[in-house]
């Protein structure tokens, strides 16, 4: 017979709400990881035993205050920077994290086939949703792979786990600790099995400070010397064309005495110019670093066989061209852009009509180091960064995170930085326009780093690495597909008890 239909209460979607809001204190700039395992053990506390009704409403409550707050840079990019009058700019970010919040509430509701789980099952199960919520968010209409879980644990014992499975590992693990948080409420002598998931959990965490500083590569026998320029322009100076000589000149000034290094980076687009129309200025920089030995890679807009596209060159001793593969909606190209191009500033923002670059692109080199690069968001993207890093000895981000002002934004995006490198066991160079530009070593830890919003030049050494790590070979679908079969057995499992 039919089990009657709950009336939604409101109080239990603000429960959820608030439960959200808390999250994003897991994540940087706030780094506390405990309000994150807090936050999901009471979204699973809240959604456990619910139809899928209930547990789609409750997830999109939480998924509004969880986006809502992580996600709050968005707005400064629309509104500072978009100049969109504040009505316009919040109707805009509450839009996208509403759509956010769906791409977390309906693979949540899927619960609803577990409603009549035991308190063991749910332990294996929520974990299981959870982590394929991040995983469609990671992909769908191009992605948006940020505020995962997993970067919560960047620095405790779980990130031990990053360079066998990657960040969705460890989101898997963090989402199993928290809903054995929320489990405890059953636990008792009369349960064994129960305790033994719990007892399971913490054999987790140990496994994982067990893994953590070990090296699944091999480092090179002698250090890269790298600079690093920050040369913090204004946007409004950066895209106005009249200062193109000046920035130029910046440039050329600042890279002067850093030739004695092996490498220099300049960031995103620091070159606010199409290659071909700066030719001249850049074959004077070739010659320089082919003079002194050293490589040059910066960031440059390029045109060819009619499209923009978002681009890294190497020069001097350097050698390559790289075209950003995975592009940012609105701000590098515009989605229906015959219909909103044109009706407000933020639609118009310099260099928002790129092309994506071919799938496959050889490497970067500096001598004879192979370089795998990543443009501003892609770094984001676990899965195309070890596509690269494989083959990579180091890898090499550059952006320009102004966009995002003095929000948490910048500091979320280097937090991804970081875990990239403790998952492919490669060191990262992170070069900016205004920070964070930092030298990250094979663990992820921050090696050298410069303050935000300060004109200045990072000069340090990096280890290159050979070889690979495990997640590097096989990605994130093992942790995707057993998050599928755990749902599938525990849907089963929890149907046959029904029967």
């Amino acid at each position: 017979m039919p089990e009657k239909r709950r009336p939604y209460r409101i109080g239990s979607g603000l429960l959820a709400l608030l439960a959200g809001a808390i999250y994003p204190l897991s994540l940087a700039p706030t780094d506390w990881p405990l309000a994150g395992l807090l936050s999901v053990a009471a979204l699973c506390a809240l959604v456990q035993g619910r139809g899928w009704r209930e547990v789609f409403w409750r997830g999109l409550w939480y998924g509004a205050g969880l986006f809502g707050v992580g996600a709050s840079w968005v707005y400064v990019s629309i509104h500072v920077y978009g100049e969109a009058p504040p009505l316009l700019a919040g109707l805009f970010t509450g839009l996208f994290v509403a759509l956010l919040a769906l791409c977390l509430a309906l693979p949540l509701a899927l619960l609803g086939l577990v409603r009549r789980a035991t308190p063991l099952l749910m332990l294996f199960v929520f974990p299981s949703v959870w982590v394929l919520a991040e995983w469609l968010r990671g992909w769908f209409l191009t992605g948006f792979p940020w505020l995962y879980l997993g970067y919560g644990h960047l620095d405790t014992w779980l990130a031990g786990w990053a360079p066998l499975g990657g960040v969705l590992a460890v989101s898997w693990l963090a989402a199993f600790t928290a809903a054995a948080m929320a489990q405890l409420r059953f636990a008792n002598k009369h349960n064994p099995p129960l305790l033994g998931g719990l007892a399971l959990v913490a054999l987790c965490w140990l496994a994982g400070a067990g893994l953590a500083g070990k090296s699944w590569t091999e480092p090179a026998p002698t250090p890269l010397r790298v600079a690093l320029v920050q040369p913090a322009l204004p946007l409004n100076v950066k895209w106005d064309q009249s200062s193109l000589g000046h920035i130029l000149d910046l440039y050329s000034d600042t890279t002067e005495p850093l030739w004695e290094n092996d490498l220099v980076i300049w960031p995103e687009s620091a070159i606010p110019e199409l290659l071909h129309h700066v030719s001249p200025y850049l074959q004077v920089m070739d010659d320089r670093a082919r003079d002194a030995g050293a490589a040059l890679i910066t960031g440059i807009p390029t045109w060819s066989d009619g499209r923009y596209y978002n681009s890294v060159l190497a020069l001097g001793e350097g050698e390559g061209l790289y075209h950003k593969r995975r592009l940012v909606p609105f701000g590098e190209y515009v989605p229906l852009e015959q219909w909103l191009r044109g009706t407000i500033r933020f639609f118009d923002l310099p260099m928002s009509a790129f092309s994506r670059g071919p799938a496959s692109q050889p490497l970067l080199q500096a001598g004879d180091l192979a370089i795998g690069t990543a443009i501003c968001y892609e770094i984001v993207y676990q899965d195309l960064v070890a596509d690269s890093a494989a083959s990579a000895d180091i890898l090499l981000t550059v952006s320009n995170d102004t966009w995002f002002g003095t929000s948490a934004g910048p500091h979320q995006h280097f937090q991804m930085a970081r875990l990239r490198a403790l998952e492919n066991g490669k060191p990262v160079l992170r070069g900016t326009n205004d920070g964070i530009t930092a030298i990250i070593d094979s663990q992820g830890r921050v090696e050298a780093s410069l303050p935000q919003f300060e004109p200045a030049v990072l000069v340090g050494e990096v280890v290159p690495h050979s070889g690979t790590t495990p997640f590097g070979r096989v990605g994130s679908w093992p942790v995707v597909l057993l998050s599928g079969v755990l749902l599938g057995l525990g849907a089963a499992t929890a149907r046959q008890k029904v029967l």
